[in-house]
């Protein structure tokens, strides 16, 4: 039997699930891992909260270097959050030889070079499955299992608020504002809630994914980002009519021209699998050449799911000796041989308020044509206020910059029509 002692920093909602999953599994790991798996210490400021989950008040540690310095610590379990001090936490535990295992995607998106080559100066294993959509396993799935494959794309939900949020949006008919209050209300949204809405969450996740996926560091600063925040639900309601749902879309693909990598919200068409995850629930839709396309789907954050990944990566760090790391040169910046491709193309979703006047859809279409965009769908709803009158267009796919010129000549000839939305279309 494998004695594997364990240090958790932070008892929080993800801390505190992981040592109870710890504690009430202890004797399956015995039976069937030969692991027994012993949480030696915690780093909490709380000291009440550790003592109501059961923590020994002589395990409750006084410091990182108190943790650092315990013989019987072999594996240190990071789930503070943020950068500071969880950074300098992280260092010292693996400059003193024991391995981490991290939930931190701003952490490790940010900082994963000079983690990893502090681990392997030191002989330690750094694992980070927990950092990417909570409890579902595509870290490993990438790492492990799918390394026969050169991944082509890669499509996700990987935040659960913001899914949340316009799952609601749909269902109810409601303004983003009633439902994020209601969010906040529930625990979904933290009060500021900039790091999910704004889609700087989904950011750092795709840089960790996207870096593993395509086999080169893909740093967050090269990730396009726009957030929810100017959804609406009259939006929302012309896509359904047009058979799309909304998600905030992570994206990444990797083609011939360059790696194009960007977090949006987008419309998908209902037959879609990524259509049907609802809620906080996340997925991840692969494509690599050889397997074709895999969905891996789950609860993508809460105590136990993200717990689940953590121990899982405990067990795996136990049982794996010889540690891995990335499986691409790991540096601050990119590899200057990469090429990003930011003139992306796409089909979008544009929703004008035209003048009730005649030959104003000639008028747009003159003006999309100009940028060699054409038209595959149109609604021209019924008269809005004060004369003016909706109109729906879906795009066949186009270049970002492209549109961009067309909206504004639109909205620069505001007599004849303003552009009030414009959505891309996956």
């Amino acid at each position: 039997m494998k004695k594997v002692g364990v240090a958790i920093l932070g008892l929080g909602v993800v801390g505190g699930g992981t040592y109870k999953i710890l504690t009430e599994h202890s004797q399956f790991y015995k039976k069937n891992h030969g692991l027994e798996i012993v949480v030696e210490s915690v780093l909490e400021r709380n000291k009440e909260r550790a003592l109501s989950l059961g923590i020994e008040e002589s395990k409750i540690a006084g410091s990182i270097a108190e943790i650092c310095s315990n013989p019987e610590v072999d594996i240190i379990v990071e789930v503070m959050g943020g950068v500071e001090p969880a950074k300098s936490y992280v260092l010292a535990a693996l400059n003193a030889g024991k391995s981490v295992v991290t939930s931190n995607k701003e952490l490790y998106c940010k900082y994963s070079h000079e983690l990893e080559k502090t681990a392997k100066k030191n002989h330690c294993g750094l694992f980070y499955e927990a950092s990417c959509v909570g409890g579902v396993p595509v870290i490993r799935a990438l790492t492990d299992n799918l390394q026969g494959n050169v991944i082509k794309s890669m499509l996700g939900i990987i935040n659960g608020t913001t899914n949340y949020i316009l799952t609601k949006m749909a269902n109810a008919g409601a303004s983003y504002v009633e439902v994020l209050e209601e969010a906040k209300k529930l625990g979904y949204a933290e009060a500021n809630p900039s790091a999910d809405v704004d889609g700087y969450d989904a950011v750092y996740k795709l840089s960790i994914l996207s870096s593993l996926a395509f086999h080169t560091k893909v740093p967050y600063t090269e990730i396009y980002r726009e957030g929810i925040s100017e959804i609406s639900s009259v939006d929302i309601a012309y896509g359904k009519q047009l058979g799309y749902v909304i998600k905030l879309l992570a994206i990444g693909k990797n083609t011939e021209k360059g790696i194009e990598v960007r977090v949006h919200p987008a419309f998908i068409k209902v037959e879609h699998p990524l259509a049907s995850v609802n809620d906080s629930f996340n997925a991840v839709y692969l494509t690599g050449d050889s397997v074709e396309d895999v969905m891996l789907y789950g609860r993508g954050a809460g105590a136990k799911p993200t717990g689940s990944a953590i121990v899982g990566d405990i067990i795996y760090c136990a049982t794996h000796p010889n540690f891995v790391y990335s499986p691409f040169e790991n540096t601050e910046k990119a590899d200057p041989a990469t090429k990003f491709i930011k003139n992306f193309e796409s089909a979008y979703y544009l929703r004008i308020v035209a003048a009730d006047k005649a030959g104003v859809l000639s008028k747009v279409t003159s003006i999309l044509g100009k940028y060699g965009i054409s038209m595959a769908q149109v609604i021209q709803a019924k008269e809005g206020a004060e004369g003016a009158v909706p109109l729906v267009i879906i795009t066949h796919e186009t270049y970002e910059n492209s549109i961009n010129k067309a909206v504004a000549d639109i909205n620069s000839a505001s007599e004849i029509a303003k552009v009030a939305a414009v959505i891309r279309v996956v």
